[in-house]
């Protein structure tokens, strides 16, 4: 037996030991749910804990327990779970009647108009749909009808929903890289049309521009990359994708959903100083429900409501649910709560994700086990709510690329992605691929009891790896 299945037999003991009434709620699933949920990020093993309640830095399961959350809603909830200003506001919503009616109401076009006017682009439209899969589904679609082109280029790494136009590219596979399909079901065609560049590398994305430029409709991309690292991009690299694709008559797409009003009371796109033909924004934009929206300009968002394009209409209809007013008013009280309380809001953000990241490192560092944080700014991202734990096996390894951080045989993935969420759960923090989003509800308190359990958690590893 390994130190590695030594220390997860620990791990898994001492947690069940904590979560029985969950362990007894997760069996009940699996008999009517695959896998027993809905969501694979949420089903971990041996078990997930079962939630109970959430308010501010902390959720609460079944059992008892309470764990500083760093998941925070999917990266949501950039005020912390269920804030008092938005909650008090969606119970007035329900004592007027919020379920759902189905009919235009005045919430979305303020909401529409908050967006538009953060983004500096006077003849911007907007439609909103309730998930970002959806909104950079859409966005795809908007493309192609546009552009009569049926290829889409996306970066090796990156997440953007598991639409069919997109489920490519994502996991990194030993044999190919980050050029297998994602899922089955998928048509072949789709899947060979569908184009994968290396983040951050000008050099393979004016190579496969030069080479297929004619035939790709957008490129898709996160300015700071989401679950496929937590890394910024250059403004070289931004600027030159800006600059390639007008060339080349591609629509460049920006996916916000994760960073949109996480770094700014805006998208991040403004730090940059590029504007993109189209963005999707999500998460943080409902203030806790279910909103997610597609921007652009208004002769391209046009293309959603009249046959302009060489294959006559998009179909961007959204959905039953498309900006239900009760969402659109929850969107609109974060949205104004942000950008009333930028000046210190995201400074607070930027110094706690600061703060956690270089104790991190340092408390692995005290332990002898190397590992290392993605998640920092860089010259153009000044500070970062983002944090990304990562075991290198490559001495001075520095984390550029979702290559490096998902190939096993350059980073430990078992031990970031199961045996540190374990080894946290058992301290009291819940984390995501190591780490997570510091939300504005995670006060000093808070941070210095995360940095404890990563200690705990590298005197563990310590004692069973190295």
């Amino acid at each position: 037996m390994t130190g590695m299945d030594r220390l997860r037999g620990h791990l898994v003991k001492e947690y069940r030991k904590k979560t029985a009434k969950s362990r007894a709620v997760f069996h009940r699933a699996e008999k009517v749910m695959v896998e027993g949920g809905s969501h694979s990020n949420r089903l971990w093993r041996p078990y997930p804990f079962f939630a109970a309640a959430a308010e501010g830095p902390v959720v609460r399961d079944v059992d008892g327990n309470t764990y500083i959350d760093y998941w925070q809603g999917h990266y949501a909830n950039v005020l912390g779970h269920n804030p008092k200003l938005i909650r008090r506001e969606m119970a007035a919503c329900l004592g007027r009647g919020a379920l759902h009616t189905g009919f235009e109401a005045s919430h979305q076009i303020e909401l529409a108009e908050t967006l538009v006017r953060k983004l500096g682009g006077k003849e911007a439209k907007v439609r909103f749909t309730t998930s970002g899969t959806l909104a950079t589904m859409y966005a795809v679609m908007l493309a192609q009808g546009l552009t009569g082109r049926d290829h889409v280029l996306k970066i090796g790494g990156g997440w953007h929903g598991s639409s069919p136009y997109l489920l490519k590219g994502v996991k990194f596979h030993a044999d190919v890289g980050f050029e297998g399909r994602e899922s089955a079901g998928l048509l072949d065609d789709i899947v060979r049309r569908t184009l994968v560049t290396r983040f951050n590398d000008c050099d393979d994305l004016q190579r496969i521009i030069k080479e297929n430029g004619d035939r790709i409709a957008c490129f898709i991309v996160e300015p700071f990359l989401g679950v496929g690292g937590f890394l910024p991009a250059s403004k070289e690299y931004i600027e030159l994708a800006r600059r390639l694709t007008a060339q080349k008559g591609i629509l460049l797409v920006f996916d916000e959903i994760i960073s949109g009003f996480r770094f700014c009371p805006s998208g991040v796109q403004t730090l940059y100083g590029v504007r993109p033909d189209l963005t999707a924004f999500g998460k943080i934009i409902g203030g806790g429900h279910a909103v997610s929206a597609v921007v652009g300009s208004r002769e391209d968002m046009e293309g959603c409501g009249r046959a302009r394009g060489p294959g006559g209409r998009v179909l961007f209809e959204g959905g039953t649910f498309s900006a239900h007013s009760e969402y659109m008013k929850a969107g609109l009280i974060m949205l104004g709560h942000l950008v009333r309380g930028a000046s210190t809001i995201y400074p607070k953000l930027a110094r706690s994700g600061e703060k956690l990241r270089r104790a991190i490192e340092r408390a692995f560092a005290d332990e002898g086990v190397p590992a290392r944080c993605t998640g920092y700014g860089n010259d153009v991202v000044p500070g970062s709510s983002l944090f990304m734990v990562h075991f290198p096996r490559e001495a001075g390894l520095t984390y550029k690329n979702p290559e490096e951080i998902y190939d096993d045989r350059r980073t430990n993935v078992a031990l970031r992605e199961e045996i540190l969420k374990l080894a946290l759960l058992v301290n009291g923090v819940n984390a995501v691929h190591g780490g997570g989003s510091v939300s504005v509800a995670h006060g000093d308190k808070d941070i210095d009891r995360t940095i404890e359990a990563y200690g705990e958690t590298a005197r563990l590893f310590k004692k069973y790896l190295y």
